[in-house]
């Protein structure tokens, strides 16, 4: 892949209905292989809690395999939720994990619950995790990763293992500029998802660049723009695997734990003209279309919102279709 931008991956494992977990997996790891190869830089994976169309929880665990399984790729996750966990504890993990697959480990951290309040509860071993301890986890978390805790901190001097060597890259995650904000002041690189949120995204990346105070460990800012895409060989053919995505977003809309649906059942929907106006509100998250369209609308995208790097999601009603979106994506990144 030869591109002035850098263009990654972003996999949440997701479970299409009528497949199990393992199928699911499984196909996490045959993407990780096949992009190993495209030129995309990047492989991360998310985290999410008890949601039936999502079935990876744990990425650290999925993260030691992929580094087997793949050989160019930087692989991470996208991202940690860490309210949940102790900062010491995610620095070792990823520690850890830089240990084993040395210069290739990013440690993306949001602070979205990642599923529902009772679920919240659950992972957080029975309290719910506090979003305004969020900040001051994110400095613990360099500290530990760094060796540069505050003086007066009380964890100042605590081994962090396995010691030595490189140490992973860090992402802060968000979608709304409080997340923009406190990267740009923590001297972090920072991942906006526009899949997530369409609206107000370049102001918020701006805003990131001119509030941007220098770090030991980033000295300039670094963004990156994570998009949900679905590219096929025509236009006709990527808005069919599209609806795929509209209904799963009307499912969630309307709080309903399904899995991702095939193209067939997304087909055979009919819908409301309520439901109708929904759907096309939420088609802005999503660049749709042949790969040049595609590759022009995420190149337009990274201009506008000033990214150094693209990463794209792509969830489809089936792994072939998924597969071949990454695909073509690649092949039409490669042409100059």
């Amino acid at each position: 892949m030869i591109s002035v931008i850098p263009l990654s991956v972003l996999d949440q494992s997701p479970l299409v209905s009528g497949h199990s977990a393992r199928q699911a997996i499984a196909e996490t790891l045959a993407l990780a292989r096949l992009v190993d190869g495209l030129g995309y830089r990047r492989y991360w994976l998310a985290e999410h809690h008890a949601i039936a169309a999502i079935c990876d929880p744990c990425p650290e665990v999925l993260l030691a395999r992929l580094g087997v399984e793949t050989r160019n790729l930087r692989i991470g996750t996208g991202g940690v939720l860490l309210p949940y966990y102790s900062p010491f504890r995610v620095a070792e993990t990823f520690r850890m994990l830089e240990a084993l697959y040395p210069g290739r480990i990013d440690l993306g951290i949001g602070r979205a619950p990642g599923g529902d309040s009772r679920t919240a509860r659950a992972v957080g071993g029975g309290r719910l995790p506090d979003p305004d301890r969020f900040p001051q986890q994110v400095v613990e978390l360099v500290g530990h990763l760094d060796g540069n805790l505050p003086a007066d901190h009380p964890d100042r001097g605590v081994r962090v293992q396995p010691e030595g060597g490189t140490v992973p890259e860090i992402w802060l995650l968000g979608s709304s500029d409080y997340s923009g904000a406190l990267a740009a002041g923590l001297g972090l690189r920072f991942a906006f998802a526009h899949f997530i949120s369409a609206q107000g995204g370049d102001a918020v990346m701006h805003a990131y660049r001119s509030r941007y105070r220098a770090s030991p460990r980033e000295p300039l800012a670094h963004a990156l723009l994570c998009c949900f895409v679905i590219c096929a060989e025509t236009g006709a053919e990527a808005e069919r695997h599209a609806r795929v995505m509209d209904l799963r977003r009307l499912e969630m809309a309307l709080r309903l734990e399904h899995p991702v649906p095939t193209l067939e059942q997304a087909e055979a929907r009919r819908y409301t003209d309520e439901e109708r106006r929904y759907i096309l509100s939420q088609r802005a998250r999503t660049v749709i279309g042949d790969p040049q369209h595609c590759k022009s609308r995420l190149l337009e995208l990274a201009e506008q919102y000033a990214a150094e790097e693209l990463m794209v999601v792509t969830i489809t009603g089936d792994y072939p279709s998924r597969a071949r979106s990454y695909e073509l994506l690649a092949e039409a990144w490669a042409r100059q």
